[in-house]
Formats: structure tokens, sequence, C-alpha cells
């Protein structure tokens, strides 16, 4: 089972599905690499777009990496606009 069919199935049991986006860092700040990135869309614009579009979710780790604490349904909306932001 793949994390869209559990994400799925916890969805239809009424509970909610946190999904976590790694993010590391370059030695320079720049993002090295960020999960769940839709493929059109470079490591630092999609970091730069879950700045600018979520509030209170993003969590500075040590080692030159962090992460993002997001409902699933607002991870699969984010990509979506983020990729036709990107496209246009």
């Amino acid at each position: 089972m793949d994390t869209t069919e559990v994400a799925a199935e916890a969805a239809a049991e009424g509970k909610r599905v946190e999904c976590l986006i790694h993010v590391r860092f370059n030695p320079d700040g720049t993002v090295a690499d960020i999960g769940e990135r839709p493929p059109a869309v470079k490591a630092q614009a999609w970091f730069k777009y879950l700045s600018q579009h979520t509030v209170d979710r993003y969590q500075a780790l040590a080692g030159g990496r962090g992460l993002f604490r997001l409902p699933r349904p607002d991870v699969d909306t984010l990509k979506a606009a983020c990729a036709m932001e990107q496209s246009s």
C-alpha cells in the first residue's frame, strides 16, 4: 500500500493525515532537496511557495534541515496551485 492509499484510507475513517515535507539546505542557504515537489517546479521555488502560502507550519531543524507539517489535502492543493503558477 503506497502513501496515497494510506492517506485515502485514513481520511475515509475520519482521521487527519499529516504530511511531513523534509527540506535539506546547502551551506549557502539555498534548498538542496525538498519533498513532495511538483515535477516541473525547482526545489527553491517550491520552498518559497510553501513559505509564502503556509502559516506556522515550518520547523527549523539542526544540520541544515527543516520540515513543513501540513494536512495531506493541503499539500495536494498547494502542489497543484504551485505547478499552475509556475507554468503560467
